[in-house]
């Protein structure tokens, strides 16, 4: 170590405690990247567990101090590239800050620390008749903090919207260790420009989520489950169109392509249709005789659609199988290769366009690629799947991606949805935003972290964007 390097790591050793700042590149390397395995990732220097706000405070001020880069870090579950390390850089894992600080029935909130998973926040809130709604497919192990810092969604958006519409109120430790509250604890409040919403989805380029003031909506019914399939993409897009429409609102509504109806019944031994080119899963959770009209209506829709198969059931079990169905369609395509995972959103009216054009480059590029995603909201997650070894296959993957996104935007959509830019699309934010928001994007950045400390390179970069693409890999 140089003799700057050891006065910094002695500094967070006194403030953390040994056993909360690791060294050993053996183990560090372990904290390097998220699941976005073929995104850029660098080597940290060290990563540190803080356990409160005082800790995160002292991180950041000896970073400031020693400009040294901070990375924030939650469950590792991202798949932009937003929590990969950089070279040399303090890696922040907010995990061992995980507890659920207060549960408040009557004001329907709850105040938690950025460590707790999100599968323990519906639990906690579940006993006082509440639900937490945002649900990413990897809900059972990813952090609010990671939710909070990608705005994270999932299968319910249709119904009940995103993270950031339940964010009431944010602490964050900003790069030069002040601590910020913004937002409230009620439910309306309109004083001063909405911070809470600026940090959410900055993915850690702003400060860093120490605490969060949720919203709380009262639980929903036990679910009525409709699963119906199609022979076109034509009649799937129809029916996404009808149901908004003819203004049902389902909580969930998700369709899978036919790779990926194969992909989860290899895995499953499901028995699904095989032949199917479309599956869509619906649910309404309005409860009783409610829920079922819905669902009744919808089946309705997907007939009149020229649906092959449509069943309804009120089964809770039977449901969750259908359901786990659809959650299973990532694992599953990630056994035929490695995988890249898009995140793009469309007009919910140029669904059945987005999935043609996905058939088309898949052609062209020579490879397998899966379909899958909310089709409630237009957010789809095309998966590239693909042979890492052979290069001209990862040139293609690679050719795939932005494909998919130029697909997205051309049909006017937008290259995230719900994952983020992270590194892995940070050449194509300019393309979506503009020159104009580009620059105030980076004066917002300047004014709140001028050194660049936090999260480098993550979401756009500091001087002029290149140009779209993966061309410098």
């Amino acid at each position: 170590m140089t003799t700057v390097t050891t006065a910094w790591v002695a500094e967070l050793q006194d403030a953390l405690g040994a056993d909360g700042v690791l060294l050993d590149p053996g183990v560090t390397s372990s904290y390097a990247r998220d699941q976005a395995m073929l995104a850029p990732a660098g080597t940290p220097a060290a990563v540190v567990f803080p356990r409160c706000t005082d800790d995160v405070v002292a991180v950041l001020r000896t970073a400031t101090r020693h400009g040294i880069p901070v990375v924030p870090r939650g469950a590792g579950s991202g798949l932009a590239g937003s929590s990969n390390a950089v070279d040399g850089a303090i890696t922040v894992v907010m995990t061992r800050m995980d507890a659920v600080l207060e549960v408040s029935p009557a004001d329907r909130l709850a105040v938690v620390q950025p460590g707790v998973v999100n599968k323990q926040l519906r639990d906690a809130v579940a006993g006082a008749g509440l639900f937490y709604p945002p649900d990413p497919s990897s809900y059972d192990w990813c952090t609010i903090g990671g939710n909070l810092s990608t705005n994270s969604g999932g299968l319910c958006c249709v119904k009940y919207g995103v993270t950031t519409d339940y964010v009431l109120g944010l602490e964050v430790v900003l790069a030069d260790g002040r601590v910020l509250r913004t937002g409230r604890r009620t439910v309306k409040g309109v004083a001063g420009y909405d911070l809470a919403r600026l940090f959410v989805g900055s993915e850690g380029t702003l400060g860093i989520i120490t605490e969060a003031t949720l919203a709380l909506r009262p639980a929903p019914k036990e679910p009525v489950t409709l699963v119906a399939t199609f022979a076109t993409t034509a009649q799937t897009g129809q029916v996404v169109e009808r149901v908004v429409t003819a203004g049902l609102v389902p909580s969930l509504l998700e369709v899978m392509d036919n790779t990926c109806i194969r992909a989860v019944d290899d895995l499953l031994k499901a028995d699904l249709d095989r032949s199917a080119h479309a599956l869509l899963v619906a649910q309404s959770d309005t409860g009783g005789a409610a829920a079922a009209a819905e669902i009744a209506v919808l089946a309705g829709l997907c007939r009149e659609a020229g649906a092959e198969f449509v069943h309804t059931t009120e089964d809770q079990a039977e449901g969750d199988l259908l359901l786990a169905a659809r959650r299973m369609a990532l694992p599953a395509l990630e056994r035929l290769g490695s995988t890249l995972i898009d995140d793009v959103a469309v007009p919910r009216s140029r669904i059945a366009a987005f999935l043609d054009g996905c058939d088309a480059i898949a052609a062209a590029r020579g490879l397998v690629i899966g379909v899958v995603g909310h089709a409630g909201d237009g957010n789809m997650h095309p998966t590239v799947v693909f042979d890492p070894t052979d290069d001209g296959q990862r040139a293609r993957a690679f050719g795939a991606f932005d494909d998919i996104l130029e697909l997205g935007l051309a049909l006017g959509g937008t290259i995230t949805g719900e994952h983020g830019v992270g590194n892995l699309k940070v050449d194509w934010l300019e393309r979506e935003i503009g020159p104009v928001a580009l620059d105030v994007h980076r004066s917002i950045k300047s004014a709140l972290d001028p050194g660049g400390l936090l999260n480098p390179g993550k979401v756009f970069r500091a001087g002029t964007a290149a140009g779209p693409g993966f061309r410098s890999r």
